[in-house]
């Protein structure tokens, strides 16, 4: 395993110690709005801090963007940047219900490096290093040989913070949902991509995510042999934050779709 790789397996674990310990008390955890439809705990704050830690100690010069604390001073100045999102799937978390994950990515120089995703209800440990492959507890995975769209399983994530392009992305629902085997919402976005590197969702698409929801489970799908895009099929998506992702085969028949209901501000 690559030494930064390790580090980060190191971090999640630790952060993982904590999330799991709160998860047997729920009903003690204190929760803020921090806008409609976005939550933050305790929990969250405790498990970035403890992932911080690790970084920092490791790595004192490279930079963080995490997304209770924001970017650290260095962000601007390295060349490296740590990518984090303590608990994707806050909403879940707090609601008992066992979808949720820790997300984090390496950059250098704003290219993907080494990606985490810890699924610590399952323990389950996806990881993925740039040019040698992506893992799921330290077994090879590769995304599905499935080549049929209506034999395909897609995962998606409703628009819940923003409510602009709601009706764009319910055409593309509908559409998709007609084409297909199944669509499938679980909550947690950097899981659903991490799911579409082993083969378990078949493609993905959402709109307004963060860089922390999207940069390691990105990675996970590249060395995994797929394919990840905006929704112009160019390479912004941690810019725009709008993500289309999948097998070669099942990408290449999804996009277009999703495509077909962009609106103006979308293709802006």
């Amino acid at each position: 395993m690559h030494p930064t790789l390790n580090i980060a397996v190191k971090a999640a674990r630790r952060a993982g110690s904590i999330i799991n310990r709160a998860s047997l008390q729920l009903d003690q955890v204190s929760v803020q709005a921090k806008s409609p439809n976005d939550f933050v705990t305790e929990v969250d704050q405790a498990a970035e801090a403890a992932i911080i830690e690790v970084l920092r100690e490791a790595y004192p010069e490279h930079g963080i963007l995490a997304e209770e604390s924001g970017a650290s001073a260095q962000s601007s100045d390295s060349e490296y940047q740590w990518i984090i999102d303590p608990i994707d799937g806050t909403t879940n978390f707090i609601h008992g219900f066992p979808q949720y994950a820790i997300s984090i990515a390496l950059t250098k120089n704003g290219a993907l490096e080494q990606g985490v995703v810890y699924d610590v209800t399952r323990n389950e440990l996806f990881t993925a290093t740039k040019g040698r492959g992506a893992f799921l507890n330290d077994r090879r995975i590769r995304v599905s040989k499935r080549v049929r769209l209506n034999e395909s399983l897609i995962g998606t994530g409703f628009p819940f913070r923003q409510f602009d392009h709601v009706d764009a992305y319910l055409a593309m629902f509908k559409d998709l949902t007609q084409k297909t085997a199944g669509i499938r919402r679980p909550g947690a976005a950097s899981l659903d991509l991490a799911y579409v590197a082993c083969g378990r969702l078949d493609g993905f698409w959402e709109m307004g995510l963060q860089p922390w929801d999207v940069a390691a489970g990105a990675l996970l799908i590249q060395e995994a042999g797929g394919l990840v895009s905006d929704l112009a099929g160019e390479g912004t998506y941690m810019e725009t934050g709008n993500v289309v992702a999948g097998s070669p085969k099942i990408f290449g028949q999804i996009l277009p779709i999703i495509q077909a209901h962009r609106t103006a501000a979308l293709r802006a």
